[in-house]
């Protein structure tokens, strides 16, 4: 019987105890009809329970055997989300003047950007991204390690939000940045946090050192 997780293999283990669920990396959720095939196709083949879509914009090929992993993976041709360990977990992004209408900045190319950089890269403590192209914040910035929110202004930088079990609604650091801006102060905060030696996520470390010196000690 299994007892953890494969974290070198990107699998998950189930509630069964015995089978494991995947997840390719698919940055913001925007899939072609090919990468779709492939992961059904995968499915089918090892009698996967279910396709699940998950928060993080990610399809998981739930309920596979452990045997299976590697040659679903092989078929597959896509790289495992980050979806466990201590990283930046995920890079949510809503599709921004992309596509949406509604979208008042291009949340699309920050965050592809922003994916590229940091998905997967090892932190004190988990981390997750979220940039939206309106108000309507449809990727929740709020609840986000770094959270960015497009306004007709310009980026709303927002930090130290999460939804587990402590909730923390983000504090709002800057506003009316261009893209430009938002991606040096990521690289400001990210650099800071990753000389932090405790494994407290990032609003626990702006809780425990006060916003305004938080601010200070990353030059916002």
């Amino acid at each position: 019987m299994a007892e953890k997780d494969l974290l070198e293999k990107g699998a998950i283990l189930q509630r069964d105890k015995e089978t494991y669920a995947i997840a390719p990396h698919i940055p913001g959720g925007i899939v072609s009809a090919d990468m779709l095939k492939k992961m059904a196709d995968v499915a089918e083949k090892y009698d996967a329970q279910a396709l699940k879509i998950t928060s993080s914009q990610r399809i998981a090929i739930v309920g596979l055997k452990e045997e299976d992993l590697d040659d679903a993976w092989s078929e597959l041709e896509m790289q495992p989300g980050a979806a466990i360990g201590v990283c930046v977990r995920s890079v949510k992004f809503c599709p921004g003047t992309t596509f949406c209408k509604r979208g008042q900045q291009d949340s699309v190319a920050l965050g592809l950007k922003l994916d590229e950089k940091y998905h997967g890269m090892e932190l004190p403590g988990k981390m997750k991204m979220g940039v939206a192209g309106c108000m309507n914040s449809c990727s929740e910035p709020a609840v986000k390690d770094i959270g960015i929110m497009g306004t007709s202004k310009g980026y709303t930088l927002m930090l130290g939000g999460s939804a587990g079990l402590k909730p923390r609604i983000a504090n709002t650091v800057a506003t009316e940045l261009s893209e430009e801006e938002v991606i040096q102060y990521v690289e400001r905060i990210i650099e800071f946090y990753k000389s932090q030696t405790s494994k407290k996520r990032l609003g626990q470390v702006i809780d425990n050192m006060g916003i305004e010196k938080f601010k200070e000690e990353v030059g916002l």
